[in-house]
């Protein structure tokens, strides 16, 4: 793992699968949603269920919860699917300090309501955080609705968050479940990252990790990336170090279509959805072909006539035979084409910004030169520094909504295109640029704005 962090000037390996939160990603709606999470567990919203596809980032989603929940929230962590519904009970009552040994069932219900009980009187909240909850036993999901129940006049006593493949959703249709169903009061879906956050994700990975050069991945190599991992966070993390490791094999330092075509073989992802009608031609062709054999031993029986025979064998198999497909080789860039980084880069005269855009990218070279790198703004827009128009816009929207002389622009191209940002704010702490972005008008709310360091624009 550690082989090419030297030859790329990294800090520790960009792309590692298991969870880091120093490496949690607040685009694509992973931050806002990471806020509306942490709203929603304290602000007593019941049971809470986070669903997604298998290495779109919930374990990473859940270890920011155990890290970003305030002091007055006691966590328990529950990674273990397969509990039964008495295990279940026992190891929540041994996170809390409760003995359990010996206990029956309703005492130990009952020792926990007081422990909670306990707690609450004391200022404090307790949640329950489940992982892969998708494969939890049917008993087990019902001990988790009984644990719901456990309430004040007021209040809930413990609140709950599932986190969970889609499979859950097909569990929780089922009409014995519509009782934990009905008690599910948020429903957060991680989507795949779209095309234009990958190449974010990857910046952001890297940047973290201590890279301080010039986008190493070609726009081609993350488009390839992209598609090969359909967005999902782990794919992604798969093949961007593996063709980190490709360009230094050969002693390069721009990973292009190459690295990530030989990254992808290795990796051997298979795809999420299978397209429609997948797995039937084989069928289709069995069944043919004892078709044809069965018509075949009729006619050998009952024609006499060899002519006849081939005849009728061949009107068969022109009805039959399947086409024999055709496996197109390759494509290949010639040595003389450029990649798609090289041919035709974006030139900075071509570009003709608005005067809104002018302006706010004066606003913010005066605001960079001060900035304190640890400091956190809001970001509002990201888009092509072709689309002037969308550019003007939002600025001319945001200007009415918002304070214009806090509004600025910049222009980068850290990810190997032309990009043009529109951020908001200037805050000492996080917390301070997460309260600011939950009052932000629902215009600019539509946006879909989170929270980003200072640091993170070089």
């Amino acid at each position: 793992m550690s082989l090419y962090l030297e030859h790329f000037g990294l800090r520790e390996p960009p792309f590692r699968i298991t969870p880091h939160t120093d490496f949690f990603f607040s685009g694509a709606n992973r931050g806002p949603t990471l806020d509306a999470l942490i709203y929603a567990i304290t602000q007593d919203e019941g049971i809470v269920k986070v669903t997604g596809e298998v290495g779109s980032g919930k374990t990473m989603l859940c270890r920011m919860l155990l890290e970003r929940l305030p002091e007055n929230v006691e966590t328990l962590y529950l990674a273990n699917p397969s509990l039964s519904r008495s295990e279940i009970l026992g190891a929540v009552a041994d996170e809390l300090g409760i003995p359990s040994n010996g206990k029956a069932t309703h005492s130990l219900t009952r020792a926990l309501q007081e422990a909670l009980i306990e707690r609450y009187a004391a200022g404090k909240r307790v949640v329950i955080l489940i992982d892969e909850a998708h494969a939890m036993p049917a008993e087990s999901l019902e001990e988790i609705r009984l644990l719901s129940n456990l309430e004040s006049k007021a209040t809930k006593l413990l609140q709950i968050a599932l986190f969970a493949q889609p499979e859950l959703d097909e569990r929780l249709a089922a009409n014995d479940m519509r009782q934990l169903r009905e008690r599910i009061t948020q429903h957060f879906n991680l989507t795949p990252l779209k095309a234009d956050d990958v190449a974010a994700y990857i910046e952001f990975r890297l940047r973290a990790a201590g890279y301080r050069g010039p986008m190493p991945f070609t726009a081609a190599a993350i488009k390839l990336i992209a598609d090969t991992s359909e967005g999902l966070s782990r794919r992604i993390n798969i093949l961007s170090d593996k063709a980190l490791l490709a360009a230094f094999s050969h002693g390069g330092h721009q990973v292009d279509v190459a690295e990530v075509r030989s990254a992808a073989q290795d990796a051997r992802f298979a795809p999420l959805q299978q397209p429609p009608g997948h797995g039937k031609k084989p069928v289709l062709l069995v069944i043919a072909g004892l078709l044809l054999g069965g018509l075949l031993l009729a006619l050998a029986f009952n024609l006499g006539s060899r002519n006849g025979l081939e005849k009728s064998i061949t009107a068969i198999s022109q009805d039959t035979a399947a086409p024999v497909p055709q496996i197109a080789p390759p494509l290949r860039r010639p040595a003389s084409q450029p990649s798609a980084q090289e041919a035709s880069p974006p030139q900075v005269a071509s570009i003709r910004f608005g005067p809104l855009t002018r302006k706010h990218f004066d606003q913010y070279e005066a605001w960079a030169e001060s900035a304190p790198r640890q400091h956190y703004f809001i970001q509002l827009l990201a888009t092509d520094a072709t689309h002037t128009g969308e550019i003007e816009g939002f600025l001319a929207r945001a200007a009415g909504a918002l304070e214009p002389s806090e509004l600025r622009a910049y222009r980068s191209r850290l990810s190997g295109r032309d990009r043009v940002g529109v951020i908001y704010g200037d805050y000492p702490t996080r917390a301070a640029a997460v309260a600011a972005m939950l009052a932000l008008p629902d215009t600019i709310k539509a946006a879909q704005p989170f929270p980003r360091q200072v640091s993170r624009l070089y």
